[in-house]
Protein backbone atom coordinates (compact mmCIF):
# COMPACT_ATOMS: atom_id res chain seq x y z
CA UNK A 1 0.00 0.00 0.00
CA UNK A 2 1.78 2.68 -1.17
CA UNK A 3 0.04 6.00 -0.07
CA UNK A 4 -0.24 4.27 2.98
CA UNK A 5 3.46 3.98 3.15
CA UNK A 6 3.82 7.21 2.21
CA UNK A 7 1.68 8.17 5.42
CA UNK A 8 3.32 6.68 7.53
CA UNK A 9 6.82 7.55 7.03
CA UNK A 10 6.05 11.21 6.71
CA UNK A 11 4.25 10.80 10.02
CA UNK A 12 7.81 9.15 11.49
CA UNK A 13 9.70 12.15 10.13
CA UNK A 14 7.68 15.05 11.96
CA UNK A 15 7.45 13.22 14.72
CA UNK A 16 11.70 12.62 15.30
CA UNK A 17 12.24 16.00 14.03
CA UNK A 18 9.60 17.49 16.58
CA UNK A 19 11.87 16.35 19.44
CA UNK A 20 15.28 17.83 17.65
CA UNK A 21 15.96 21.38 18.94
CA UNK A 22 16.95 23.53 16.52
CA UNK A 23 20.36 24.02 14.08
CA UNK A 24 20.98 27.26 13.35
CA UNK A 25 24.64 26.26 12.06
CA UNK A 26 22.97 25.00 8.74
CA UNK A 27 20.13 27.31 7.12
CA UNK A 28 18.01 26.14 4.14
CA UNK A 29 15.77 27.78 1.59
CA UNK A 30 12.59 26.04 -0.40
CA UNK A 31 12.57 26.96 -3.93
CA UNK A 32 10.79 25.74 -7.48
CA UNK A 33 13.13 25.39 -10.43
CA UNK A 34 12.01 25.09 -13.81
CA UNK A 35 10.80 21.21 -14.83
CA UNK A 36 11.49 19.25 -17.62
CA UNK A 37 9.77 20.37 -21.18
CA UNK A 38 6.12 20.56 -20.39
CA UNK A 39 6.54 18.97 -17.03
CA UNK A 40 5.60 21.29 -13.74
CA UNK A 41 7.79 22.86 -11.84
CA UNK A 42 10.06 20.73 -9.16
CA UNK A 43 10.77 21.29 -5.81
CA UNK A 44 14.01 21.44 -4.30
CA UNK A 45 15.40 22.68 -0.88
CA UNK A 46 18.93 24.18 -0.72
CA UNK A 47 21.06 23.77 2.59
CA UNK A 48 24.71 25.54 3.07
CA UNK A 49 26.65 26.50 6.55
CA UNK A 50 25.24 29.79 8.28
CA UNK A 51 28.53 30.89 8.15
CA UNK A 52 30.64 29.66 5.00
CA UNK A 53 33.14 30.95 2.37
CA UNK A 54 31.94 33.11 -0.32
CA UNK A 55 32.71 30.17 -2.59
CA UNK A 56 31.63 26.23 -1.76
CA UNK A 57 31.73 22.67 -3.95
CA UNK A 58 27.95 21.65 -4.65
CA UNK A 59 26.03 18.31 -4.03
CA UNK A 60 22.91 17.38 -5.67
CA UNK A 61 21.28 14.83 -3.29
CA UNK A 62 18.62 12.51 -4.50
CA UNK A 63 16.65 10.72 -1.61
CA UNK A 64 15.87 7.15 -1.70
CA UNK A 65 12.37 5.19 -1.44
CA UNK A 66 12.44 2.76 -4.02
CA UNK A 67 11.29 4.66 -6.47
CA UNK A 68 7.77 4.76 -5.00
CA UNK A 69 8.47 6.36 -1.18
CA UNK A 70 10.46 9.11 0.58
CA UNK A 71 11.05 13.03 0.25
CA UNK A 72 13.64 15.71 1.34
CA UNK A 73 11.90 16.18 4.54
CA UNK A 74 12.55 12.34 5.20
CA UNK A 75 16.83 13.17 4.51
CA UNK A 76 16.79 16.49 6.32
CA UNK A 77 18.53 15.47 8.95
CA UNK A 78 21.29 13.55 6.73
CA UNK A 79 21.54 16.61 4.55
CA UNK A 80 22.43 18.89 7.63
CA UNK A 81 24.99 16.07 8.49
CA UNK A 82 26.21 16.14 5.51
CA UNK A 83 26.49 19.69 5.12
CA UNK A 84 28.20 20.04 8.51
CA UNK A 85 30.61 17.03 7.54
CA UNK A 86 31.74 18.20 4.13
CA UNK A 87 31.30 21.78 4.01
CA UNK A 88 29.20 22.39 1.09
CA UNK A 89 26.44 23.66 -0.73
CA UNK A 90 23.79 21.13 -0.87
CA UNK A 91 20.61 20.90 -3.26
CA UNK A 92 18.55 18.36 -2.28
CA UNK A 93 15.39 17.44 -4.91
CA UNK A 94 11.69 16.65 -4.57
CA UNK A 95 11.70 14.48 -7.61
CA UNK A 96 8.16 13.15 -8.81
CA UNK A 97 7.46 9.52 -7.82
CA UNK A 98 6.34 6.33 -9.22
CA UNK A 99 3.86 4.64 -10.02
CA UNK A 100 2.16 7.86 -10.08
CA UNK A 101 5.44 9.78 -12.27
CA UNK A 102 7.03 6.41 -13.96
CA UNK A 103 10.46 6.81 -15.67
CA UNK A 104 11.43 9.34 -17.32
CA UNK A 105 9.87 11.70 -15.14
CA UNK A 106 11.76 11.18 -11.67
CA UNK A 107 15.42 11.16 -14.11
CA UNK A 108 14.06 14.19 -15.59
CA UNK A 109 13.41 16.21 -12.64
CA UNK A 110 16.67 15.44 -11.05
CA UNK A 111 18.47 17.06 -14.42
CA UNK A 112 16.21 19.76 -14.01
CA UNK A 113 17.36 20.42 -10.88
CA UNK A 114 20.89 19.62 -11.71
CA UNK A 115 21.05 21.91 -14.30
CA UNK A 116 19.45 24.53 -12.32
CA UNK A 117 22.39 24.00 -9.72
CA UNK A 118 25.18 24.38 -12.95
CA UNK A 119 23.16 27.62 -14.33
CA UNK A 120 22.83 29.68 -10.90
CA UNK A 121 26.77 28.58 -8.85
CA UNK A 122 27.26 32.56 -8.95
CA UNK A 123 24.24 32.82 -6.78
CA UNK A 124 24.65 30.65 -4.78
CA UNK A 125 28.57 31.06 -4.08
CA UNK A 126 29.08 27.35 -5.48
CA UNK A 127 32.19 26.17 -7.60
CA UNK A 128 31.37 25.61 -10.88
CA UNK A 129 33.97 22.67 -11.37
CA UNK A 130 33.04 21.08 -7.99
CA UNK A 131 29.70 19.64 -8.69
CA UNK A 132 28.66 16.68 -7.48
CA UNK A 133 25.78 14.29 -6.87
CA UNK A 134 24.80 11.68 -5.04
CA UNK A 135 22.36 9.60 -3.38
CA UNK A 136 21.15 6.30 -1.25
CA UNK A 137 19.17 3.46 -2.67
CA UNK A 138 16.60 4.15 -5.29
CA UNK A 139 18.46 7.89 -4.51
CA UNK A 140 21.56 5.78 -5.49
CA UNK A 141 19.82 4.25 -8.85
CA UNK A 142 18.63 7.47 -10.07
CA UNK A 143 22.43 9.37 -9.35
CA UNK A 144 24.00 6.80 -11.28
CA UNK A 145 21.36 6.75 -13.53
CA UNK A 146 22.14 10.89 -13.99
CA UNK A 147 25.59 11.01 -14.27
CA UNK A 148 24.86 8.70 -17.83
CA UNK A 149 22.39 10.82 -19.39
CA UNK A 150 24.42 14.00 -18.09
CA UNK A 151 27.49 12.23 -19.75
CA UNK A 152 25.56 11.84 -22.80
CA UNK A 153 24.35 15.44 -22.92
CA UNK A 154 27.01 17.04 -22.61
CA UNK A 155 26.59 20.25 -20.77
CA UNK A 156 27.27 19.74 -17.31
CA UNK A 157 30.48 18.40 -15.78
CA UNK A 158 30.71 16.41 -12.33
CA UNK A 159 33.51 16.06 -9.99
CA UNK A 160 32.17 13.21 -8.81
CA UNK A 161 29.41 10.79 -8.11
CA UNK A 162 28.06 8.72 -4.72
CA UNK A 163 25.72 6.33 -5.12
CA UNK A 164 24.99 5.06 -1.52
CA UNK A 165 23.60 1.09 -1.99
CA UNK A 166 21.98 2.06 -5.30
CA UNK A 167 19.49 -0.02 -7.10
CA UNK A 168 20.74 -0.33 -10.35
CA UNK A 169 19.58 -3.54 -11.82
CA UNK A 170 15.74 -4.54 -12.93
CA UNK A 171 16.83 -8.20 -13.52
CA UNK A 172 17.04 -8.67 -9.98
CA UNK A 173 13.95 -10.50 -9.36
CA UNK A 174 14.55 -13.53 -7.74
CA UNK A 175 12.06 -14.25 -4.72
CA UNK A 176 13.06 -15.83 -1.55
CA UNK A 177 13.67 -19.22 -0.94
CA UNK A 178 15.04 -22.02 1.42
CA UNK A 179 18.32 -21.43 -1.16
CA UNK A 180 17.60 -17.39 -1.11
CA UNK A 181 16.74 -16.08 1.98
CA UNK A 182 14.93 -12.70 1.82
CA UNK A 183 16.51 -9.70 2.94
CA UNK A 184 15.95 -6.98 5.91
CA UNK A 185 13.87 -3.69 5.29
CA UNK A 186 14.15 -3.81 1.24
CA UNK A 187 12.33 -7.19 0.53
CA UNK A 188 12.47 -9.24 -3.26
CA UNK A 189 8.81 -8.30 -3.22
CA UNK A 190 9.34 -4.82 -2.62
CA UNK A 191 12.06 -4.61 -5.46
CA UNK A 192 9.71 -5.94 -7.54
CA UNK A 193 6.70 -3.09 -6.86
CA UNK A 194 9.54 -0.52 -7.10
CA UNK A 195 11.05 -1.88 -10.30
CA UNK A 196 7.44 -2.41 -11.94
CA UNK A 197 6.10 1.02 -10.65
CA UNK A 198 8.85 3.15 -11.75
CA UNK A 199 9.11 1.62 -15.44
CA UNK A 200 5.69 1.57 -15.73
CA UNK A 201 5.96 -1.84 -16.96
CA UNK A 202 7.51 -5.84 -16.05
CA UNK A 203 11.08 -5.36 -14.92
CA UNK A 204 13.64 -8.00 -16.50
CA UNK A 205 12.09 -6.99 -20.20
CA UNK A 206 14.64 -6.52 -23.10
CA UNK A 207 13.82 -3.15 -23.66
CA UNK A 208 14.49 -0.76 -20.51
CA UNK A 209 16.50 1.62 -20.68
CA UNK A 210 20.12 2.43 -18.90
CA UNK A 211 19.34 5.81 -17.94
CA UNK A 212 16.06 3.66 -15.58
CA UNK A 213 18.57 0.67 -14.62
CA UNK A 214 22.13 2.07 -14.96
CA UNK A 215 23.79 -1.83 -14.55
CA UNK A 216 22.05 -2.15 -18.61
CA UNK A 217 24.32 0.46 -19.99
CA UNK A 218 26.73 -0.63 -22.10
CA UNK A 219 29.46 2.57 -22.19
CA UNK A 220 30.72 3.28 -18.94
CA UNK A 221 33.41 5.27 -20.08
CA UNK A 222 33.77 9.06 -19.31
CA UNK A 223 31.67 8.92 -15.94
CA UNK A 224 32.95 10.96 -12.89
CA UNK A 225 34.90 9.37 -10.20
CA UNK A 226 32.64 7.37 -7.91
CA UNK A 227 32.56 5.41 -4.60
CA UNK A 228 29.99 2.98 -4.35
CA UNK A 229 28.83 1.65 -0.71
CA UNK A 230 27.13 -1.21 0.40
CA UNK A 231 26.85 -3.81 2.80
CA UNK A 232 26.56 -7.78 2.41
CA UNK A 233 23.31 -8.44 3.53
CA UNK A 234 21.53 -5.94 1.02
CA UNK A 235 19.87 -7.22 -1.95
CA UNK A 236 21.72 -4.91 -4.16
CA UNK A 237 24.90 -6.33 -3.03
CA UNK A 238 25.54 -8.14 -6.66
CA UNK A 239 24.12 -5.85 -8.62
CA UNK A 240 26.59 -3.10 -6.91
CA UNK A 241 29.90 -5.35 -7.19
CA UNK A 242 29.13 -5.60 -10.66
CA UNK A 243 28.58 -2.04 -11.09
CA UNK A 244 31.82 -0.85 -9.66
CA UNK A 245 33.71 -3.56 -11.73
CA UNK A 246 32.18 -2.59 -14.84
CA UNK A 247 33.09 1.12 -13.70
CA UNK A 248 36.27 -0.16 -13.02
CA UNK A 249 36.87 -1.88 -16.70
CA UNK A 250 35.90 1.55 -17.99
CA UNK A 251 38.76 3.38 -16.49
CA UNK A 252 36.09 5.37 -13.89
CA UNK A 253 38.34 5.78 -10.97
CA UNK A 254 36.27 3.82 -8.41
CA UNK A 255 35.80 3.33 -5.00
CA UNK A 256 33.60 0.28 -3.59
CA UNK A 257 33.29 -0.05 0.20
CA UNK A 258 31.68 -3.22 1.43
CA UNK A 259 30.55 -3.22 5.07
CA UNK A 260 30.42 -6.89 6.72
CA UNK A 261 26.80 -7.51 8.45
CA UNK A 262 25.27 -4.60 6.85
CA UNK A 263 21.46 -4.95 5.77
CA UNK A 264 19.74 -2.28 3.40
CA UNK A 265 19.62 1.18 5.24
CA UNK A 266 21.73 0.18 8.08
CA UNK A 267 23.61 3.91 8.17
CA UNK A 268 19.85 5.13 9.21
CA UNK A 269 18.66 2.29 11.29
CA UNK A 270 21.41 1.37 13.81
CA UNK A 271 23.57 5.22 13.01
CA UNK A 272 25.54 4.45 16.41
CA UNK A 273 26.88 0.66 15.51
CA UNK A 274 30.29 0.43 14.67
CA UNK A 275 30.48 -0.68 11.03
CA UNK A 276 27.79 2.44 10.58
CA UNK A 277 30.28 4.63 12.04
CA UNK A 278 32.79 3.14 9.35
CA UNK A 279 30.37 3.92 6.80
CA UNK A 280 29.80 7.48 7.70
CA UNK A 281 33.45 8.37 8.23
CA UNK A 282 33.99 6.43 4.64
CA UNK A 283 31.18 8.48 2.68
CA UNK A 284 32.06 11.89 4.42
CA UNK A 285 35.89 11.10 3.74
CA UNK A 286 34.96 10.30 -0.10
CA UNK A 287 32.89 13.59 -0.47
CA UNK A 288 35.23 15.73 1.39
CA UNK A 289 38.31 14.37 -1.29
CA UNK A 290 36.12 15.03 -4.17
CA UNK A 291 34.89 18.26 -3.78
CA UNK A 292 37.58 20.33 -1.87
CA UNK A 293 40.74 18.49 -3.48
Amino acid sequence: DIPATRLILDQMNTAVRAQLPPDNSIVSEDRLVPGPDDAPAVPIRIYQPAERPSVLPALLWIHGGGYVLGNVDGDDLLIRSLVRSVNCVIVAVDYRLAPEHPFPAPLEDCYAALKWLAANTAELGVNPERIAIGGASAGGGLTAGLALLTRDRGAIKLVFQLPIYPMVDDTNLAQPSAELPDTLLWTRASNVIGWRSYLGQEPGGADVSPYAAPLRAEDLRGLPPTCIQVGTLDLFLAEDIAYAQRLIAADVPTELHVYPGAFHGFDVFAPTAAVSQQFIADRDAALRRALHG
